[in-house]
């Protein structure tokens, strides 16, 4: 059995959700595709999937293993890229992560510049409000905005951000200008979830923690939305100053509470193979670095200009 088929095919299995979409994927019979895992958990001495006439569901084992397998074929094949890529020409497959919103203001146009200059590398682009394992999901390069954890991520700082507060001049004009957290009971509050609403805000700065109840009257997951909404003059939203950098300076919308902005949130970009990685994912991080350190918005001291 060669071992990295076997890998390859089990990987494929487990994305594809069963053995015959996995077989046409990979262009084998159903009958290999089968054989091939088999002989994988027969090596193994585990069953990596639970098969009924309906489902094909990885195991707990299986689970673990995924994620073993995926590192063992992308060290493969970046050793692999690393011979390839020995001479000027940067060529292969590109994933990057981002958030959302800033992926589409920063991101995409960096890898479409990228691309530009490097006709022969093809990019994937994941713009996800989450936290991306990028060796379990097969990314190359993320922009995490957030004090990094993992210590084993290869980082480069690009900027900081700050958390505002932020309205309409003609909401303030109209219902007037929250000057400490508990004023903001008696506003029209716009707030951001992924799951359920939020019952307070919290500003924190230094040791003093704030907490205010609130009951927003507009709940989205959508910054996007939540600014659309703030401009229209329905109320008071929370977000970072990268967000909303164009809309302060333009005068659509005026920065409250100051004075409550917790410290600066770093933003870095960060890879998995340091030295060791492909020349193409190399060049991009130097490329995004050196772009996103330019630019003012991510200047938390100069982002209003």
């Amino acid at each position: 059995m060669d071992r990295l088929d076997a890998f390859h095919t089990f990987v494929t299995v487990a994305e594809a959700g069963g053995f015959s979409a996995a077989a046409r994927k990979l262009r084998l019979s159903p009958a290999a595709v089968t054989r091939s895992v088999a002989a994988l958990e027969a090596e193994l001495g585990v069953q990596l999937f639970r098969r009924t006439t309906r489902v094909v569901a990885l195991t707990e084992e299986g689970s673990r293993f995924l994620v073993s397998a995926r590192r063992i074929l992308a060290d493969t094949e970046a050793s692999m890229a690393g011979v390839r890529e020995m001479d000027t020409a940067l060529r292969g497959n590109l994933v990057v992560t981002a958030p959302v919103m800033f992926g589409n203001l920063y991101v995409a146009p960096l890898l479409l510049s990228f691309l530009r200059s490097h006709p022969e590398v093809r990019a994937r682009s994941l713009l996800l409000d989450r936290v991306v394992d990028l060796v379990a999901e097969g990314v190359d390069v993320a922009v995490r905005i957030a004090h990094l954890l993992d210590s084993t991520l290869r980082a480069a700082k690009v900027g900081a951000v700050r958390r505002v507060v932020v309205a309409s001049p003609g909401y303030l004009a109209a219902h007037g200008t929250p000057e400490r957290a508990r004023d903001l009971r008696g506003h029209h509050l716009i707030a951001f979830a992924q799951g359920e609403p939020p019952r307070e805000w919290t500003f924190t700065r230094g040791r003093s923690t704030t907490r205010v109840p609130i009951d927003p009257r507009l709940v989205t997951n959508s910054t996007e939305t939540s600014l659309r909404a703030a401009m229209a003059g329905r109320g008071i939203t929370r977000a970072l100053s990268y967000q909303v950098a164009s809309d302060v300076r333009a005068g659509r919308l005026v920065v409250v509470l100051p004075q409550l902005e917790p410290p600066p949130i770093p933003v870095h970009v960060v890879h998995t193979a340091g030295a060791e990685a492909p020349a193409r994912v190399r060049a991009f991080v130097d490329h995004a670095v050196s772009k996103l350190r330019a630019d003012e918005r991510l200047d938390a001291d100069r982002w209003l200009g």
